[in-house]
């Protein structure tokens, strides 16, 4: 059964890439897009690879349809909270991609963003990953969709700390990551001129994505774990290749490290491993990732040092972003979790 869905805030990256997936979906119908700025405009004028795909216009919030089986928010986090109140009470389904529901807890949002508006909506969302909560997203109504540098970080640790085969403190997580995570608007940080060439190292501590790692791995455990991000832009447009660096709790092989994998993300489709010593692509890169849903992960032992070296690859506008909230659409919708997602990247690139 086709889905009729609104997606506000649809004028940027995310909401660019969003409503690409979403025209090509078979069961989706993109009835409304919005934005304040570009209202009256077609989208493909921001959007030109959308050209020939929909004569969609931006419309103005104020005209914001209600009569919508699921609405995608893509606005900035402290703005979204506002959209969710109002379409909690329709029934339709909600996939928040802003920060605004992504924490169970209201001290912790307030200490990485602000007081949030609707503190007794946040037990109500689910942490949008499908690998970690596949069957909550089925039944929910809100899901919150996981920050891009988070996603990336979460899933290579996530098998590791279940199975008890590392350290819960001191783990270091290297993130590059391209310039499309900074959003559309002009920043100098962004800038052309100031990023060709360059390889930035950008809030080293304290990075709000810290807090949904933390969040969602100490649950998995029962116990808290301790992660410092540091993520650094470099000059690539998307993409985010994390190196994540952890001790091991006690002797572990390269079986024992397959078995926790496999296991952990067994029927989980967007997932593959890359551990291959007979090809140029011997670990993930983002390269191959760009444009797709996966999530590359690949890893090496350092028994001398006592250290486990992970690392993932994904898209940060697909899986970090507008590809995952189309996973999660299909779980809450009951289709199949590939359903118009299942393509492969471009090679060469």
């Amino acid at each position: 059964m086709v889905k009729k869905v609104s997606i506000i805030g649809a004028s940027g990256y995310t909401g660019g890439e969003l409503l690409r997936w979403a025209l090509m979906h078979p069961e989706m119908q993109v009835s409304q897009i919005t934005s304040e700025r570009f209202a009256g405009q077609a989208a493909y004028k921001l959007n030109p690879n959308l050209r020939g795909f929909t004569q969609l216009q931006f419309t103005p919030v104020k005209q914001l349809s209600m009569d919508v089986d699921a609405v995608f928010i893509c606005t900035p986090h402290k703005t979204a909270a506002p959209y969710v109140k109002q379409f909690m009470g329709t029934g339709a389904k909600i996939i928040d991609l802003s920060a605004d529901f992504r924490l169970r807890s209201k001290e912790t949002y307030a200490k990485y963003y602000a007081v949030h508006p609707h503190p007794e909506l946040l037990e109500k969302a689910v942490y949008g990953i499908p690998e970690l909560h596949r069957e909550e997203i089925k039944n929910a109504q809100l899901v919150a969709c996981a920050g891009c540098l988070a996603t990336s970080v979460i899933l290579p640790l996530a098998p590791l700390v279940k199975n008890g085969l590392i350290s819960l403190e001191s783990i270091i997580a290297d993130s590059k990551i391209g310039s499309s995570a900074g959003g559309a608007g002009f920043d100098i940080s962004t800038h052309h001129p100031e990023r060709q060439g360059g390889v930035r190292s950008y809030k080293p501590s304290g990075h709000r994505h810290t807090a949904e790692i933390e969040q969602e791995l100490s649950a998995i455990i029962g116990a808290p774990v301790s992660v410092g991000l540091t993520p650094h832009g470099i000059e690539m447009v998307r993409g985010i290749l994390s190196t994540v660096h952890a001790r091991l709790a006690g002797k572990t092989s390269d079986i024992d490290l397959w078995k926790a994998y496999r296991s952990f993300f067994a029927g989980s489709p967007f997932v593959r491993l890359v551990k291959d010593q007979n090809t140029l692509y011997r670990y993930p890169e983002p390269k191959p990732v760009v444009g797709t849903n996966f999530a590359d992960i690949g890893w090496e032992l350092d028994p001398e040092k006592g250290r486990i070296i992970v690392m993932s690859a994904i898209d940060n506008l697909v899986k970090g972003s507008g590809g995952q909230a189309i996973q999660c659409f299909n779980l809450m919708s009951g289709f199949d979790e590939k359903l118009g997602l299942w393509s492969p990247g471009f090679h060469p690139l």
